[in-house]
């Protein structure tokens, strides 16, 4: 369990004061369809989405809330991850005074996020083999630094972090432990969820845009403690996931069996396609992986990601990226796709 932790030492002081606005639909709720709505100057012709949507997004959150063992009072959705990110930054983070730490090679929003919020970002490489340096990372904290970021399965290596060095840094970072968990349906591991109860300073975010297939759509989830959830409510616009997208999500989230065939099928590709590259002679390593991508290196990454270009097929070059020189990101698509890949793959030379 985490140091003694309280989260008022950590939140904006202006966010601490701040009165959240009031929506006609946060003082009257019920959904009685013998009742007149003359409250929020909305269109009266129904058309299925002339009403606002849920404000708190209630039926997502109680399906949500039974399928991940947490309470509803325990999340929060957004339009996207990025929203939900973005708001733990404004929430948490003096512009111009606070500092958060990210561990490149990772999602680069972090970075984008923090200089939209004039926020220092302070970078921990992750050590050769992808792995937090728990050590540096602690070093280089402070009283300022409100914010770690840990993506885990890891965009772009792929791999989930040790435990242990998550526990550690849970454990012993001051502020707040994010860890985003966008890819944990491809992995066996279990997410970070269930240790909430354990450590107040964790906050967790994941997606319905990979396993769940509905990047579309643009919907979110931060899992938090309740003191933290209750802040980050304050902030968040009040109509921030509309109609349609809380109707497609609850479709989706109904229909976990369809979910999980299309996760098997994908992990089931993911193999067939590691076993293929490993044919290749320009591959040099494919790096283990939990996610649905697989990172390789490659020869020369820029000439064989502009050759797959020329025959129609779009992958991503990471060369640039820290510890990630002439390494391509490969998207497992379906059988026909990958088929097509590894076909242009074997006529490279």
């Amino acid at each position: 369990m985490t140091k003694s932790f309280d989260i008022n030492s950590l939140v904006r002081a202006n966010i601490a004061k701040l009165k959240a606005y009031s929506s006609a639909r946060d003082e009257y709720s019920a959904s009685c369809n013998d009742m007149v709505f003359l409250d929020a100057n909305e269109n009266p012709f129904n058309n299925g989405v002339n009403r606002y949507p849920d404000p708190y997004q209630r039926k997502v959150k109680e399906l949500l809330a039974e399928q991940k063992g947490c309470s509803v009072n325990q999340m929060l959705l957004g339009n996207g991850s990025d929203e939900a990110l973005d708001l733990i930054f404004r929430a948490f983070c003096e512009p111009g005074k606070d500092t958060v730490i990210t561990l490149p090679p990772t999602y680069g929003m972090y970075k984008v996020l923090a200089d939209l919020n004039e926020i220092e970002n302070r970078e921990v490489l992750l050590t050769k083999d992808f792995e937090p340096n728990v050590e540096e990372i602690l070093r280089i904290a402070d009283a300022h630094s409100k914010l770690l970021f840990i993506c885990s399965p890891n965009n772009p290596t792929g791999n989930s972090f040790k435990a242990e060095k998550i526990r550690a840094l849970l454990t012993n970072f001051s502020g707040l432990v994010v860890i985003d968990e966008a890819y944990i349906d491809f992995t066996s591991n279990h997410s970070w969820i269930s240790e909430m109860q354990n450590f107040p300073n964790l906050i967790v975010t994941q997606t319905m845009s990979k396993a769940y297939a509905l990047a579309g759509i643009r919907l979110g989830i931060c899992y938090a403690s309740e003191d933290v959830i209750t802040i980050l409510n304050k902030i968040k616009p009040p109509y921030n996931v509309n109609e349609l997208t809380q109707k497609r999500a609850l479709d989706q989230l109904q229909n976990l069996n369809l979910v999980e065939r299309q996760v098997n099928i994908i992990l089931a590709e993911r193999e067939a396609l590691i076993e293929a590259l490993q044919t290749l002679s320009f591959v040099d390593t494919i790096y283990p992986t939990d996610a649905n991508f697989i990172l390789i290196k490659v020869d020369n990454a820029t000439q064989r990601y502009n050759e797959l270009l020329e025959k129609g097929i779009v992958i991503r070059n990471r060369t640039t990226q820290p510890l990630c020189e002439n390494t391509l990101r490969i998207t497992i698509g379906t059988k026909e796709e990958n088929n097509i890949l590894l076909t242009a793959l074997k006529q490279l030379t």
